[in-house]
């Protein structure tokens, strides 16, 4: 890379948790970022789920190059023992983050496209002596090009959720039906959505912990005074086993733990019919309009006014098209790190700290970091990210001994599904052995109606 190169920035693509926190190590290490987000604040994609709580404390929701960049502002940080919502870390960490960090952040600049400096994928010759090409595309509909010594994606998987269909495709109908279809945890304290769902029958499709959250929410609702006749179905693809509900009160994380409990608790109560082996390959409608959900098997589910469908999210990556990326074939990850993550091999278990040797591309110096490294695999946490970015920009300012240690212990992780936390994480609710023993035993309410079964 010649001298002009490495006199220009590094751009990060998004201002969230990882983006900002690679910026914040760039910087420490004397390394100009250029962090670029399409929102028009600090953590957009963050935001769009303020209303649910992490199962991570704030101490682990900080990290250590952004909070010593923080320090001098005067910020605070909030009490390590806690857990924040959505909304607080983008209002109380990430926004202060990205304020110290100036204009080196741009906000309403979507990257659509990302290559090298007159060389498409196809060529060879001086390719890694070329700058990276990144295109910009502003909310007003200005486009620009802005040059780069390297590349860190930091975008996320927010914005591309997984369909119902159990294929990895849209069921048929899915599309017809958006509009009695959420792919996100509702927010049941705003007085317009929890009016969509209060009195309404829900089928919440997924296995994770947005799942959990979902169908905690709904069990709240169900149970309050103007909740009547609130009722959650349950949609799984597999069956129910010891591990289905995560670790319980053995997860090393004790708010998520307590989540996997909490919708038990709305399964055991009745709140949620739970439907097993249920693969959905079709969505129908009824004469009242409703939606009439269709397996592959055949069985045909009894009609629900709602579906939120939380299947997990998949990394957008078709402005990366002109970059050699090596990744997974299945899990869309980068092909060192899939072998860690990958949810066939490791529904339990620790997931191991790593950094530049496994987030290294065929294409040099271009990294996807944060919950965009995972691609489609779950249990991402932010500790995971910020060791990522630590070792990548020590390994850009030529510290490869930095790049290469390990500077981080990760919990055991109990619950094997994504992110949210239930309000009430306390539960005197049994639970027994590791992630991969059963809690307890399960009563499961009885399964909705599956018409002609």
């Amino acid at each position: 890379m010649s001298e002009t190169t490495t006199e220009l920035p590094v751009v990060v693509i998004g201002a969230g948790p990882a983006g900002l926190a690679a910026a914040a190590h760039l910087l420490g290490r004397g390394i100009t970022p250029l962090a670029l987000e399409a929102g028009p604040h600090a953590g957009a994609a963050v935001r769009e789920w303020a209303h649910v709580r992490l199962f991570s404390r704030w101490g682990e929701l900080v990290d250590p190059a952004a909070e010593k960049l923080l320090a001098p502002t005067g910020w605070v940080k909030p009490d390590a023992a806690t857990y924040p919502t959505g909304g607080d870390w983008a209002e109380l960490y990430l926004q202060p983050l990205a304020d110290a960090l100036g204009d080196r952040v741009r906000y309403g600049a979507r990257v659509t496209g990302v290559s090298r400096t007159g060389r498409d994928r196809i060529v060879d010759a001086d390719r890694h002596t070329q700058p990276f090409v990144v295109h910009v595309e502003h909310t007003n509909g200005r486009e620009e090009r802005l040059f780069a010594r390297a590349v860190i994606d930091a975008s996320g998987t927010w914005s591309t959720p997984s369909p119902a269909g159990a294929g990895g495709l849209t069921a048929l109908g899915e599309k017809a039906a958006a509009d009695r279809i959420t792919y996100r945890i509702p927010d049941l304290k705003d007085p317009a959505v929890r009016a969509r769902y209060t009195g309404k029958r829900t089928a919440v499709i997924g296995s994770g912990a947005s799942a959990f959250t979902a169908l905690a929410y709904l069990a709240d609702l169900a149970k309050s005074d103007d909740g009547t006749g609130t009722k959650a179905m349950w949609i799984l693809r597999r069956g129910i086993s010891g591990s289905t509900f995560g670790g319980g009160e053995a997860d090393q994380l004790p708010a998520r733990g307590a989540l996997g409990l909490a919708a038990k608790a709305a399964v055991d109560a009745g709140y949620a019919d739970a439907v097993t082996g249920f693969r959905t390959e079709a969505i129908e409608r009824d004469t009242d309009g409703r939606l009439l959900l269709v397996g592959e098997d055949g069985r045909r589910l009894d009609p629900v006014d709602e579906l939120i469908v939380l299947t997990g999210l998949r990394p957008d990556l078709t402005f990366l098209n002109e970059l050699r990326l090596g990744l997974d074939e299945r899990l869309q990850a980068p092909v060192e790190l899939a072998p860690l993550i990958d949810p066939n091999q490791h529904s339990c278990g620790t997931v191991y700290p790593h950094g530049v040797s496994e987030l290294s591309h065929p294409e040099k110096d271009v990294y996807l970091v944060g919950m965009k490294s995972y691609g489609r695999a779950p249990t991402f946490l932010a500790m995971t990210g910020y060791e990522q970015v630590r070792s990548i920009a020590a390994h850009l300012a030529g510290d490869q001994e930095a790049a290469e240690r390990v500077e981080l212990t990760l919990p055991e992780t109990g619950v094997c599904g994504g992110a949210g936390l239930f309000d009430q994480p306390a539960t005197n609710e049994p639970a027994g052995g590791g992630c991969c023993a059963a809690p307890a035993t399960l009563t499961i309410g009885a399964p909705a109606s599956s018409g002609g079964c």
